[in-house]
């Protein structure tokens, strides 16, 4: 090769009389036909994937490994180059993490433009592990509600385990006027042993602030390419594109994949996770709860009906709305002490 024999001159003090010889020439194999095909798709539509996202579409799909300048070379050499954006200064590089996983999750909300045809800014719930940077949860939501929470923070404890602490700005569904109450999200995360930590700043939750520039990246084009312009069809696609991110792409400051990091601290006893617990509470304290009094009647107003409960009159019962949209009416609050006492629900069998 003729580097290596442009090496061998330098070693021998002989560089500046070394001349190039013939090049061995391009002995690449040529790329699969649902190779160029899958980066056409991605690199020809509005807007246009970034190269190394295309690149990452060509393992995650077809186990084809790419680098992200020969996709860039090749969208030049066939006409579906990018135009060259302004140059964007370098983000800084963390100085801390924490060194245990389950230690931190941080989590924050990203409305953006996701659908091309849709003039909307739908919010996208992101949460990641400080310690790993692996993407404990990402997903679309119409609108940041409470319920959006309450569906989306159980989902990502099943999935990977209890954390100490969530990292969360000052939004009203997080924090208090009073310093001394909860607000129902943070009641149940307290019933579950997981408290809020306040970040004072946006700038302070710089992992994952940096993480929506991520997704805003990729996803428009993606969703474009796949013409995908609903929230319920999107979300599994969200779904496997954060796996495969987790598992197959290193991240710039930690030199390794997420998942990776994440083993690494598994082996040498650096986490904090607890399991979900097996909790007959679980399905009422992730939920919408307000106070209902049992009326003269005997029934209880849910929605547009009035249904008989078996209380007496002027009795206090809680009624639960689910993320799932279905409701529950309990006896009372939720308490480790005690099992719950369901009165009626029409969740579906």
């Amino acid at each position: 090769m003729l580097f290596a024999a442009y090496v061998r001159a330098c070693a021998g003090k002989s560089q500046q009389q070394w001349i190039p010889g013939i090049s061995g020439g391009n002995h690449a194999a040529t790329w699969p036909e649902p190779v160029t095909d899958l980066l056409k798709k991605r690199l020809t539509c509005s807007p246009p994937c970034p190269y190394s996202f295309a690149a990452s579409e060509a393992l995650r799909l077809l186990a084809f490994k790419l680098d992200c300048a020969q996709v860039r070379r090749w969208a030049i050499q066939h006409g579906c180059a990018h135009s060259t954006p302004p140059k964007r200064p370098r983000a800084p590089v963390r100085r801390w993490q924490r060194s245990q996983i389950g230690e931190l999750w941080q989590l924050d909300a990203s409305p953006h433009h996701w659908f091309a045809p849709c003039s909307v800014d739908f919010p996208m719930l992101n949460m990641l592990d400080d310690c790993s940077r692996v993407f404990v949860g990402s997903k679309l939501y119409a609108r940041e509600l409470l319920l959006s929470y309450l569906d989306f923070l159980p989902a990502a404890f099943l999935a990977y385990g209890r954390p100490l602490q969530i990292y969360v700005d000052y939004h009203a569904i997080f924090f208090s006027k009073n310093p001394d109450a909860l607000t129902q999200l943070g009641w149940a995360l307290k019933f579950y042993d997981i408290s809020f930590r306040y970040a004072p700043t946006p700038q302070a939750k710089g992992k994952v602030e940096r993480e929506h520039q991520f997704w805003q990246g990729r996803l428009p084009p993606y969703f474009a390419s796949e013409q995908i312009t609903e929230i319920e069809i999107a979300n599994p696609h969200v779904d496997a594109l954060r796996l495969h991110r987790n598992a197959h792409e290193t991240h710039r400051e930690l030199r390794m994949t997420p998942q990776r990091a994440w083993e690494v601290a598994q082996r040498e006893k650096r986490s904090v996770l607890r399991p979900a617990p097996h909790c007959p509470w679980w399905p009422y304290v992730w939920s919408l709860r307000t106070a209902l009094k049992v009326g003269s009647d005997g029934r209880v107003p849910i929605v547009d009906q009035r249904l008989r409960v078996e209380r007496s009159p002027g009795t206090k019962t809680i009624l639960c709305l689910h993320p799932t949209g279905h409701h529950s009416v309990l006896a009372a609050q939720p308490d480790k002490n005690e099992k719950p006492v369901l009165l009626f629900t029409n969740r579906p069998k």
